[in-house]
């Protein structure tokens, strides 16, 4: 579990392809040097483990599915990306609760500079968009962001100049693939509208099929 507070920018310096996947290897400071084998490290919001570490580096296994599903596997040597370590008991809950279990893989539309901030409209399927709501939490590349409108095939947000500094949306722009993990709480509030809305079509059901009550 994470937060979507970006401790920092790691570099990737390989990405070796192998049968079932990859290995991804990535040079960082701070996140490294707090590692341990086997520690959860988001890496642009993608939950993976850490399989070898050094001072300075981290390798993490990855899946055919993690390379399918989510941009990791569209980086290249020297690419930045955002790094996060999981909670911790004494960890201080800024943004929102962030599973690192990405949903999908949309694209920014546009970035258009507005005095210090930056607006971007972000592309994303129904799947996506129909669990956001305006002013709600959304993860971006890993990064907890607030959801500024919601349209019918993609959403916007507004980034500050701290957030712009310090993760990729900073040098990132149209025609770019960003990762897009919902809040996990809207999920389980759908789940179980779903499931109450199932069970009363069921008793209805049953009702008519009874001769209790007419179409």
């Amino acid at each position: 579990m994470f937060t979507g507070l970006i401790l920092e920018l790691g570099e990737i310096t390989s990405i070796n392809r192998k049968s079932g996947g990859a290995v991804l290897s990535l040079k960082s400071n701070e996140t490294a040097s707090a590692a341990k084998l086997g520690d959860s490290i988001a890496v642009n919001g993608v939950c993976l483990t850490v399989v070898k570490s050094g001072r300075k580096e981290l390798s993490f296994d990855l899946s055919d599915e993690t390379l399918r599903s989510t941009n990791i596997g569209s980086l290249n040597n020297g690419d930045a990306v955002n790094l996060e370590p999981s909670l911790s008991p004494d960890s201080k809950i800024g943004g929102h609760f962030v599973t690192g279990h990405v949903d999908t893989v949309g694209k920014i539309r546009s970035r258009v500079q507005s005095g210090d901030m930056l607006k971007f409209e972000i592309e994303a399927p129904s799947k996506v968009t129909d669990f956001l709501v305006e002013k709600g939490s959304v993860a971006v590349d890993g990064i907890s962001l607030t959801v500024v409108d919601i349209l019918k095939d993609g959403f916007t947000l507004v980034i500050i100049p701290h957030t712009a500094k310090l993760t990729t949306l900073g040098f990132k722009g149209g025609g770019d693939t960003v990762n897009i993990e919902v809040d996990i709480l809207g999920k389980y509030v759908a789940k179980f509208l779903q499931r109450r809305e199932d069970e009363n079509s069921r008793f209805m059901k049953t009702l008519m099929e009874g001769g209790f009550i007419n179409e």
